[in-house]
């Protein structure tokens, strides 16, 4: 995730989240190799950044962009439809309210998707600069970016994926084999898990759940796939 900074000074470039649950699971288990989550932080790249974490006395320099672009599409614009979308984000803008804080109906939404204004990525603004790993976590909170783990002695992996996805997503973000073979899922709680040596021994304390494919992530689950391909 590349999250574009506007009007914070922290440091640029990669960085690890710092989640416990990775740390506690690495202590638990010593596995061979821990695969944490990483951002990057960037001040200038804003047509590629994921997410915006915004000064409050800085959210013209970004939000001003949005209003140019939409503006200059207003001028061109033939379609009623859009006419009336762009006047109602240009109505948000004019408030200080990023579009991703904005009421939209489904086609307001995918047409609105098409124009790509910067301020409907995620998009944060505090009045103070967050510690790093505070920012990180506001930024996925705002997002709606949750974490799922697979946690074994070969290794412990953090997950990201929207929240509700379902189990058949999660097993396409570890590889699209186990999303194509899904059978079914082993799902164990986080807490659960810090009780019991590995999953065998939750399996047999009845702590972990057999699902299928309909099930939804909840955040912190660690997850096993049974899978055929």
């Amino acid at each position: 995730m590349k999250i574009c900074l506007v009007g914070f000074d922290l440091p640029e470039g990669k960085v690890k989240y710092q989640d416990e649950r990775v740390i506690t699971l690495d202590q638990k288990l010593s596995p061979k190799k821990v695969t944490p989550f990483y951002v990057e932080f960037t001040k200038d790249d804003f047509s590629h950044a994921d997410a915006f974490l915004v000064a409050k006395d800085r959210g013209w320099d970004l939000l001003i962009q949005d209003m140019e672009k939409l503006e200059a599409r207003l001028e061109r614009t033939t379609e009623a439809e859009e006419k009336q979308l762009l006047e109602k984000c240009l109505g948000y803008l004019e408030q200080e309210v990023p579009l991703c804080d904005g009421e939209f109906s489904d086609a307001e939404s995918t047409l609105l998707k098409t124009l790509a204004p910067l301020s409907l990525k995620p998009t944060l603004i505090a009045a103070e600069a967050p510690a790093v790993n505070d920012a990180i976590a506001l930024v996925l909170k705002k997002a709606g970016i949750v974490f799922f783990y697979t946690a074994d002695k070969k290794e412990v992996h953090a997950w990201p994926v929207k929240r509700d996805a379902d189990i058949v997503t999660c097993a396409g973000k570890i590889h699209s084999d186990l999303a194509r073979g899904f059978i079914k899922a082993d799902i164990v709680s986080y807490d659960d898990f810090l009780q019991v040596y590995n999953m065998a021994e939750a399996r047999t304390k009845g702590l972990v759940k057999l699902v299928d494919r309909d099930y939804t992530i909840h955040e912190g689950d660690i997850i096993e796939i049974r899978f055929n391909i």
